[in-house]
């Protein structure tokens, strides 16, 4: 790989990485539009729930709808890796607690593990396809303890 190459990569990865951030605090804030706008037009959301929702708009009705009847809990978040799928696409696979409203711990019971596929649009990442997927770890204990140990090293009372 050239050091062109290297810095390409270097600044897509930044940009998939904040893509993330961005979603992340538009949840955090309810923020349906800001959410959905990270979406490309024909971008596609699997909720928690398994819930599949296509396209911007729809997503943005869908969490509209969540965010209007619901006091929502707050993500913490740990990016856990980023693999570019050539010039254009990107994967993202991150692990998330939430923090209930007025609460200061992670609901261990959804805990979640997230994929995004990020696509370069020419001038922006946007979002393809974002899962958001249960941490259950079903059998393993010992695998739920240390996603519990690692989120919580991120709530903002232990910085």
């Amino acid at each position: 790989m050239s050091r062109s190459d290297t810095t390409l990569d270097t600044t897509a990865i930044a940009g998939v990485e904040r893509l993330h951030a961005d979603l992340i605090a538009a949840w955090n804030s309810a923020d349906a539009a800001g959410y959905a706008r990270l979406f490309t037009d024909e971008g596609s959301l699997v909720g928690f729930d398994g819930s599949m929702v296509d396209g911007r708009a729809a997503i943005e009705s869908h969490l509209r709808a969540i965010f209007d009847h619901h006091q929502t809990a707050s993500y913490v978040s740990q990016i856990r890796s980023v693999r570019m799928l050539g010039t254009s696409h990107a994967l993202l696979r991150a692990v998330v607690g939430m923090i209930p409203p007025g609460g200061d711990d992670i609901m261990p019971e959804v805990n979640a593990v997230q994929s995004l596929v990020a696509a370069f649009t020419g001038n922006s990442w946007l979002i393809e396809l974002f899962q958001n997927t249960p941490a259950a770890f079903h059998g393993r204990p010992e695998a739920q303890a240390a996603l519990n140990a690692e989120l919580r090293r991120l709530l903002p009372a232990a910085r």
